[in-house]
C-alpha cells in the first residue's frame, strides 16, 4: 500500500504563518503536523512508500524536511509545479499527478497534509479493505450546522454507503463531513485520471471527485469518535497548539 500526503495548498488564510512555511510544516504542540501524520501511519506495516505532492513554492522546504528523517528511502517528493494559491492545480489534479509521477499501481490511502486526527488508522483500513468495491472516507461529525457548512457534508445508509455528498453546501443536511482522509483500492486508483479528463470537472477540493464517485460508482463512509481538529485559520491553529501541548506534558 502506498501513502500519499496532499502538502500543495497555500493556507492563505493562516498567514502569516504559511507565507514562509507551507501549513504541513507548521508545528503543534513542537512538532510539524506531516510527521504526526506520519506518526500515525508508522504502525501499518504494509505501507511501503510515502508520496508527497508539494507545490513550487515551499518545495524547498520539504526536501529539507526530507533530509533530516531517517526514513528519507521510502518518502518521494512531487512538485506540482505551481506558485500561488491563484495558480494551484487543485488538490484532485495533485493527486493525478502523484499517481502517475510515481507509478502508483496499488492500494492508496490518501491523508490531507493538513490533517491531525486520533482515528485508529487500522480500524478505517479494516473497513475500507471489507468495503473495497468502492473508495471508503474517513467521516467526523462536527455537530453544527453552522460549523459543517465549511467541509464536504456526507449522508450514509445504514450499511455505511454513501448516498448524498455536497461540498461546502450553504444548507447542510448533516454534521456528518469528510476529514480529508481516503482510502482507493488499487482497482479504483485509475479513476482519478479519468475523472480529471472529464469536461467540466471540478478539481479543487477532493469532495468534488468524491461526490461523482458516490453517484456514478461506490463511496462508503466510516465514522469515527475520535478527536479531529480543524486547523482552517490562525484562531483555530493556536487551539489546536494548545490543546496538544497539554496533552503532551
Amino acid at each position: 500500500m502506498k501513502l500519499l500526503v496532499l502538502a500543495a495548498g497555500y493556507a492563505v488564510r493562516l498567514q502569516p504563518l504559511t507565507s514562509n512555511t507551507p501549513k504541513p510544516l507548521l508545528s503543534v504542540g513542537g512538532v510539524p503536523i506531516i510527521d504526526r501524520i506520519l506518526a500515525k501511519t508508522a504502525s501499518l506495516k504494509n505501507v511501503d512508500a510515502v508520496h508527497v505532492v508539494s507545490n513550487h513554492k515551499f518545495f524547498r522546504n520539504f526536501v529539507e524536511w526530507k533530509s533530516a528523517r531517517k526514513d528519507t528511502s521510502r518518502i518521494f517528493l512531487i512538485d506540482d509545479g505551481t506558485m500561488t494559491n491563484d495558480s494551484r492545480l487543485g488538490a484532485i489534479r495533485d493527486m493525478d499527478l502523484a499517481v502517475r509521477e510515481g507509478s502508483i499501481d496499488d492500494d492508496l490511502l490518501v491523508i490531507a497534509g493538513d490533517n491531525l486526527f486520533d482515528l485508529d488508522l487500522t480500524a478505517f483500513l479494516k473497513f475500507a479493505k471489507g468495503h473495497n468495491d468502492g473508495v471508503s472516507v474517513a467521516l467526523y461529525d462536527v455537530g453544527s450546522i453552522e460549523a459543517a457548512k465549511k467541509f464536504g457534508v456526507v449522508r450514509i445508509d445504514k450499511n455505511g454507503l454513501v448516498t448524498d455528498f455536497e461540498e461546502k453546501p450553504q444548507s447542510p443536511n448533516s454534521t456528518l463531513i469528510s476529514t480529508g482522509i481516503y482510502f482507493f483500492p488499487k482497482k479504483k486508483v485509475p479513476g482519478l485520471g479519468e475523472y480529471v479528463d472529464l469536461e467540466g470537472a471540478k478539481l479543487d477540493a477532493p469532495g468534488y471527485y468524491i461526490r461523482w464517485l458516490s453517484v456514478n460508482d461506490k463511496v462508503y463512509g466510516f465514522p469515527f469518535s475520535e478527536k479531529w481538529y480543524d486547523i482552517g485559520d490562525l484562531e483555530s491553529y493556536k487551539r489546536a497548539d494548545e490543546e496538544y501541548k497539554k496533552k503532551e506534558e
